[in-house]
This record gives structure tokens, sequence and C-alpha cells, in this order.
């Protein structure tokens, strides 16, 4: 069974960005998509260019951060579409800078985001795909930030090593009843993940002087890539269902130091 053909895919975070980018993907696959997203113009002008190139799809203004703006989404997906069987929780939000010097407000509006809105897709979409009963898939988007600790971005890094931690214990939860769960943990993506944060941020959780400092690209190791290709590489997760899908070949070095120090904690002298 194609996993995309007639399915109904539910994206966080879905009007620009990753988002956007799984959203064509999946349309391409024959995917009817439900866009989510805080931003409402974002919102219209991404559901009117996938309707344009002939797909079928709802956007419906969510907020992440809020469990009952989540439940509100799923009523409305499965009232317009019927069913809901890809869910990508992949809404996020970018903080940079040292651990020493954030706030509290840093913190929540992070968590809130980051953590809290896959949270709140899981409670929401976990019993509606174990109640059907058909093959479906869950895809919460992590960061390599959740894989390997950084400088700079302490708080993002909890978040989304909360994210991977999460995932990986719902792959294995869900995998006897069939159901898919993969976390995405991309390096740089060429979006304006850092802009939007600076924008969407809630004023009750705004620094009383904000004076953010948004990292360049050239900042954190690796390349760029476009989101059109994790999109590809996120359908291609779901076909395979991949628990890991990774997005830059220099992935690998890093994951391997960091295994590479694990295991000498073992090592005769060290143990």
């Amino acid at each position: 069974m194609d996993a995309f053909k007639d399915r109904v895919a539910i994206i966080t975070g879905g009007a620009g960005g990753i988002g956007m980018a799984m959203a064509r993907a999946f349309a391409g696959r024959g995917a009817r998509i439900v866009l989510a997203d805080l931003d409402e113009a974002a919102l219209g002008n991404a559901t009117k260019e996938l309707q344009a190139a002939g797909a079928a799809v709802l956007g419906v203004r969510t907020d992440v951060t809020k469990l009952e703006s989540m439940q509100a989404l799923a009523d409305a997906a499965v009232r317009h579409f019927g069913a809901v069987h890809i869910v990508c929780n992949n809404a996020g939000v970018a903080t940079f800078g040292e651990i020493a010097g954030s706030t509290h407000r840093d913190w929540e509006f992070t968590m809130n985001v980051n953590f809290w809105g896959v949270v709140h897709g899981v409670e929401t979409f976990v019993p509606i795909l174990i109640k059907q009963g058909a093959v479906g898939h869950i895809v919460n988007t992590a960061s390599m930030a959740g894989l390997v600790g950084m400088q700079w971005l302490g708080i993002y890094c909890a978040s989304k090593f909360a994210v991977v931690g999460l995932t990986e214990s719902l792959h294995r939860e869900l995998k006897p009843r069939g159901i898919g769960v993969s976390v995405l943990c991309p390096m740089i993506v060429a979006t304006n993940i850092n802009q939007n944060s600076v924008r969407m941020r809630p004023q009750e959780l705004r620094n009383p002087s904000e004076n953010l400092v948004l990292p360049e690209a050239g900042d954190m190791k690796g390349g760029t890539v476009q989101p059109e290709e994790v999109g590809r590489r996120v359908a291609r997760g779901i076909d395979r269902k991949d628990l890991y899908i990774l997005t830059h070949p220099e992935q690998r070095e890093f994951l391997r130091r960091r295994a590479a120090k694990l295991d000498a904690m073992f090592e005769e002298g060290t143990w």
C-alpha cells in the first residue's frame, strides 16, 4: 500500500520552510494535506499554492503550545477528510546564546514550542492512529542539536534532545501496532526559522530588553541544504519506516565522535 496516495497528512509549522517542503513532497505523491501554522497570512499563501498545484488542502491556524488548539486541529482534519494517517510535529523555534546569559522566558518560549508542541501532537494524534487501526506514521522534527550538544545552542539542544528521546521511546511502543515513528534531525536548512522565531515570539515571553543575536550559517559546521531535499528525505523515511531521518553527510563524523567518547569511558583504566 502506498504510504501517501489518498492518505491524510497533518503538518505543523506547515506554512513555510521544512513543513511546506514536506507538504509539497507528500502532495506530489497523492496525499491530502492539512497545514497547521500560527502565521495566518503565510498559512493562507501556502494553502493557495498547494491548491493551485492540484492538491486537496485544508489550512488550520494552530498554536502548538496549546493542547486545545491541537485538539481543534485534529477535529477539523477528521471532519474535513475523515481520517488522519501521517502526523508531522514539525513546528519549531530557534534560540541562540549562552545558557548562563539566558532568561527563564527563553526557556519557556523554546520548550513550549519545540518540546510541548511535539508532546501535544503525540497526546492528540496517537490515540486517533491507534483507534483507526490503519497504518500510520508520526514524524517529530528535532535537530542535529538533539543528537550532539552544541555551544551557543544549549536551550535549543535541551528541547531537541527531549524530542529525540521521546521519539525513540514512542517508536518502540508503536512498532508492534504497525505505526511508524521517525525523528527528523537536520543540520542547517535554508529556512527563515531564526527571523520567524523573533517575529512570532509571544509578547509575554519576550525579554524586557530584547537583544537577540541571530546565528549565521557559518557559526555552525556543515553545508546548507534546501528544504525540498529535506522533504524528499522525510518522504523516503516514511516509505522505509526509518527511525532516524538525517540530512547532511557531515553528520556521520559528528555522531562517530560522540559515540567514540562514550565508548572510551569503558576502556581499562577509565572504567
